[in-house]
């Protein structure tokens, strides 16, 4: 079996003007906050050989030098809400000097040591995948303009006999470096998805999911 030569900086992005959760990255989370969490998280992981926090944000800066993570200030046009976010994937990969990027939100809490470790071996195991992309199945009845879209309504299955469908949850991303600058992107050409269950697939976007995952937070992870 071929492995793949890793060099890997995990790469954890966070800005100050989050809108629908006002400092989501750094605001009380179970005994601390997502920013913390996720950069001590990052720092416990193995074949990684730096951690990088970058933002337009001087406190969550500070945050990630204090706990021996590297700080890389971004420019505010790049953390703006204008900016797409295909210039951004460019922007950040470009100014990284490794070969292989981590791409680690704080907004993904629940995901465990053990799915991000196994995620890097994957990436190094898996070399007729370009990347890996964490995603969960999705058992849902879909409509798009009136119509359903992956079951016949006059046949109504189960909900457990619908297609999968999987989505990304964007939680865990590995990808090479020159390929996210290439793609303005963190998806490669040929994923592997490497499948989440529904707790660690919990992506903080609204108070609603910043209240449901520290609910999971103090309920699951405090107790391991």
């Amino acid at each position: 079996m071929m492995f793949r030569d890793i060099d890997i900086n995990v790469l954890i992005a966070v800005r100050g003007g989050s809108k629908r959760v006002p400092r989501k990255n750094i605001r009380p989370f179970g005994s601390s906050n997502m920013l913390t969490l996720k950069v001590e998280q990052a720092l416990r992981l193995r074949n990684v050989n730096k951690v990088v926090v970058t933002s337009d944000d001087d406190e969550m800066l500070q945050i990630a030098e204090d706990l021996g993570a590297y700080s890389m200030k971004r420019d505010p046009f790049y953390a703006s809400d204008t900016v797409p976010m295909s210039d951004v994937y460019k922007h950040l990969a470009s100014n990284l000097d490794c070969k292989d990027i981590l791409w680690a939100p704080v907004t993904s809490p629940l995901v465990t040591d053990k799915t991000m470790e196994l995620c890097i071996d994957t990436y190094r195991r898996q070399t007729e995948y370009d990347s890996v992309v964490t995603t969960n199945i999705v058992k849902e009845y879909m409509w798009l303009d009136g119509s359903a879209i992956n079951y016949d309504p006059k046949n109504h299955p189960r909900s457990q006999d619908l297609p999968n469908i999987y989505a990304l949850n964007f939680a865990v991303h590995v990808l090479p470096r020159k390929l996210m600058i290439e793609n303005k992107s963190i998806l490669g050409n040929n994923f592997y998805p490497y499948m989440l269950d529904e707790i660690e697939s919990v992506d903080v976007d609204t108070e609603f999911d910043f209240k449901l995952a520290e609910i999971l937070y103090n309920q699951i992870m405090l107790k391991k």
